[in-house]
């Protein structure tokens, strides 16, 4: 009984230390106080007082068959590394330590020992599909949960202890601003609305903080090559630091992706009722659009470029441009011009598609160089998000079918998924992963084999928000999946028989455990029907 009791005292004392120092009033808080100043949004904000969860983690042989289940006719191999990715994904489970401050179970990005905000990100992209047997989403309940009562929330946490990469104003602290984004997927999946009325404060405290303190006099936002994720991207004017500099530069990806973030909190905002809360957003918004149209954009070769401090475009063709897809920031008649360079060989259409850095660069390293010629899931997912934006759907399954392929050709040679892919084959014909690039990386490139396979492989569009399932099917092959998760408690199978071509249409069977509707288009978008399961 007398260990139980002094366990329940250094328990509570722990709690309520981490708890303190969540709030910003620890003494061993790096920041200095009289720099922060309360957001209103920021107080509204439930993590920060939130209980550490204490739930054993599930391990990857009890949940395997609680998965969704994918088949797919004569590509075993695919439906291989996709079993092998989820069972490395379990094996990066993590509950938060005593000492982390850290509220929720969580994913591990598979890096450093440490969490990233842009890696977990895109790591609950794929992990929503798993989300019957881990709440991966709450992955950034553990960033949430770090939030000042300004809206800053650091970009990178060591997992064991309370220690933040860096402080707040340092170029690289924090960013990019795409947590939102995360979310809103999620909540397109799940329709989970509690969820998102938690989150949303949270999220307008971060971006507001972002508005204040990443932006130059006309609005625009920068970064850094950490900051935004491609450390080492070759797009600073020469004399400043490729990684750890802002360069007075406006960075076109950090502008894009908060014209991005006001849409969708503008939208969360009418979901919520909270409309009047978002207000301000619409100018932002509208004048983020109307400066990057206008101060971004290069007319003779069709792309958003950075800005240097000069007042000129950097010229590097860099896939941080597409970000203009999901922000819906490109007009009509840019359209075709800007997503030529996609199909263009000698820029972004190399072997293994899509390169973060255009091939006619002259930094660009055929073999990987990481971020000078790797072709990595979280940009590559990105471009795809922002295709299907504009309707582009034969395009976004070409590029993610050829995606796909290369990640599993290198899976059949190594038995793994790596950190990124070289976009170039080796000396033998074969695709192979980046020259500088970390084995069994789930991590992100779990997107490739579960969500770009469910999404632009397969075709499977989830709008539970409408309780609709859109389907566009491009394969000729049987395929489909069982046990997919919808809604938030609805399991659907999927299932598509093999076809003489690409315009025959479709044989589908639906069956659900609840209402929905199937909307099935196939030749290219032309065709449809729709399919009622009651």
């Amino acid at each position: 009984m007398f260990k139980k009791i002094i366990a329940f005292i250094v328990s509570t004392c722990l709690t309520l230390a981490y708890t303190l120092n969540r709030a910003n009033t620890g003494e061993n808080n790096p920041h200095n106080e009289m720099t922060i100043r309360e957001n209103r949004f920021a107080l509204e904000n439930e993590f920060i007082l939130q209980e550490r969860e204490n739930k054993k983690l599930p391990t990857y042989e009890e949940e395997k068959d609680n998965l969704p289940r994918p088949f797919w006719t004569g590509h075993d191999d695919a439906v291989d590394c996709y079993y092998k990715t989820w069972e490395i994904a379990f094996k990066n489970l993590r509950r938060p330590s005593m000492f982390s401050g850290f509220v929720s179970n969580y994913i591990d990005t598979a890096f450093n020992g440490e969490i990233f905000m842009w890696d977990t990100v895109f790591i609950l992209m794929f992990g929503r599909y798993g989300a019957r047997s881990f709440n991966f989403q709450g992955t950034l309940d553990n960033f949430y949960s770090h939030q000042y009562k300004d809206g800053y929330i650091c970009r990178e946490m060591e997992q064991d202890t309370c220690k933040e990469a860096f402080t707040r104003f340092d170029p690289s602290a924090t960013g990019p601003d795409i947590m939102a984004w995360s979310e809103w997927e999620y909540f397109l999946n799940f329709g989970d609305k509690d969820r998102l009325a938690k989150v949303f404060p949270v999220l307008m405290a971060y971006h507001e903080w972002m508005e204040e303190f990443h932006t130059w006099p006309d609005g625009t936002y920068w970064s850094s090559g950490l900051g935004c994720g491609m450390d080492n991207l070759p797009r600073q004017q020469p004399g400043y630091d490729v990684a750890f500099s802002h360069g007075h530069m406006v960075w076109i990806d950090a502008c894009l992706q908060e014209l991005m973030n006001c849409r969708l909190l503008i939208e969360m905002g009418k979901i919520l009722g909270r409309e009047a809360d978002t207000e301000n957003l619409k100018a932002e918004r509208d004048h983020l659009l109307q400066v990057v149209n206008e101060t971004l954009w290069d007319e003779e070769t069709g792309f958003y470029y950075d800005r240097w401090r000069s007042g000129e475009l950097n010229g590097v063709k860099h896939l941080g441009a597409y970000w203009a897809l999901l922000a819906e920031a490109v007009p009509e008649e840019r359209v075709e011009p800007f997503l030529a360079h996609l199909t263009n060989e000698k820029e972004f259409a190399t072997p293994c598609r899509l390169p973060a850095l255009s091939a006619d660069h002259p930094s660009f390293d055929p073999a990987g160089g990481y971020w000078c010629g790797g072709v990595w899931a979280p940009t590559s997912y990105m471009v795809l998000k922002g295709l299907d934006a504009y309707g582009k759907y034969e395009l976004s399954h070409e590029i993610g079918l050829n995606y796909l392929e290369n990640v599993v050709s290198v899976f059949n040679d190594t038995g793994t998924v790596y950190e990124n892919y070289a976009a170039m084959p080796g000396e033998d014909g074969r695709p192979r992963q980046g020259n500088v690039s970390h084995a069994d990386f789930v991590g992100w490139t779990g997107i490739v084999p579960i969500s770009v396979l469910f999404e632009y492989v397969f075709g499977i569009k989830p709008d539970a928000r409408n309780n609709v399932v859109n389907w566009y099917v491009d394969l000729t092959d049987a395929f489909g999946v069982e046990n997919y998760p919808f809604g938030t408690d609805a399991t659907l199978t999927l299932k598509c028989e093999k076809r003489k071509n690409a315009a025959a249409e479709p044989q589908v069977t639906v069956t659900s455990d609840k209402p929905v509707t199937v909307r099935v288009f196939w030749d290219g978008g032309r065709q449809s029907k729709t399919v009622k399961v009651k």
